[in-house]
Parts: C-alpha cells; structure tokens; sequence
C-alpha cells in the first residue's frame, strides 16, 4: 500500500453520527472484490438520485470538495457491518484521513491496514476542525503522521495519538502481506532447515 506521511489537502465536513458501512458503500456494490472504481459509489444513496444524477447539495458533488483527501465527520464512524469495501471506497475516491470522535473498531482496523489513518479526537476538537472545513477557504489542513499533528489554515496545531506499530505500517506503507514479506528471509531459512530435517513433509 502507499506510504502515509504528510497529508495535505481539502477537509469535506460530514457531520453525521453513527454513519455505517452500508451508508459508506451500499450492498449492492459488494460484489466485486478489486479495490479500485469503488470511488464513484462512495456514500451511492446520498450522492445520486435513483435515476442516477447527483444530488447537489451532498457535500462531496461541490467544489472544491470532490477533491477531498480528508473527512471530518461525527461519532461512531464505519459502525454496521465488516466489510472492507469501506476503506476500499473512500481510498479509491482519494480520502487518506478520517478524523471522529470515535470509529467502530473493525472499521478503523481496515482503514489502518489499507492506508488510510483514522483520527480520533476531541468532540471539541472535530468541532474546530469541521468548523474549518464548512469553509473553503479555511478547509485545506495539513495531516502529518511523523509528527502526530494536525496544522489548520490558520496554522494553529493539533496534536493526535496513533498506536506506534500501526504509525510504523502507515509510515512505511505495510499491510499484512507488506509486514510478512520484511521476513522473507528468514522464512525462506525456515524452509530450508526443514526440507533437510524433515523431507517427508515436502514430498510431492
């Protein structure tokens, strides 16, 4: 996956509570298991009509917000089912960074594990920073990951808290295959101390 470093670019405010997986991506779109083209179906029965055309006062068909990379939104973010296809939508749609209240732990799991970085903080805090977002003008903010800071139009800064192995995936871009793959090595020694010490087991 890609890194995940500093981060900067427009905030879409979205201030709902307890949006769930199926309002992320509806279930009718589970169908395929690529992660990409999923962007287009992003948040699907808030952002189109049932004939297809866009809902104009859904926050992402505006300007500049159709070009959001991050999303401020309410508590319990990603609640409902597991799947993956959430994550999956919003990378592809180009969002990196989610900052909640709070995030529904299966959901937060997979946006770390597919590079993007959920943010909780603060109800006071996500005021501010939906605040900025509401605005144009002061919606562009700076998410750097190093420093675990959130810097404002104004350049005010936000401090964050990040479990450290999961900041070390996201800096250096590993997901699960990426993590196993850093051991290659010594899995390939594994294997072959085994094909010496136990031959039967990799008999064809």
């Amino acid at each position: 996956m890609d890194k995940f470093t500093t981060l900067t670019g427009i905030a879409a405010p979205l201030p709902r509570m307890n949006v769930d997986t199926d309002m992320i991506i509806p279930k009718q779109h589970l169908k395929t298991i690529k992660r990409t083209g999923l962007g287009k179906v992003l948040f699907d029965e808030l952002r189109y009509q049932d004939n297809g055309e866009e809902i104009p006062d859904f926050i992402l068909n505006q300007q500049p917000y159709r070009d959001a990379k991050i999303l401020i939104t309410g508590d319990n973010f990603g609640c409902g089912s597991s799947r993956e296809h959430a994550p999956w939508a919003l990378l592809d749609f180009g969002i990196r960074c989610v900052i909640a209240p709070s995030f529904a732990d299966i959901f937060f799991n997979n946006c770390l594990k597919n590079g993007i970085l959920p943010i909780a903080l603060p109800q006071a805090q996500v005021d501010t920073l939906m605040a900025d977002a509401k605005n144009p003008d002061t919606a562009t903010m700076t998410v750097d990951l190093s420093q675990q800071t959130i810097q404002r139009s104004n350049g005010e800064i936000i401090c964050f808290s990040v479990d450290e192995f999961r900041k070390h995936c996201l800096l250096n871009g590993l997901d699960d295959i990426g993590l196993t793959l850093e051991k290659a090595d010594k899995i390939a020694e594994f294997e072959r101390q085994q094909q010496e010490s136990l031959p039967w087991l990799w008999a064809s």
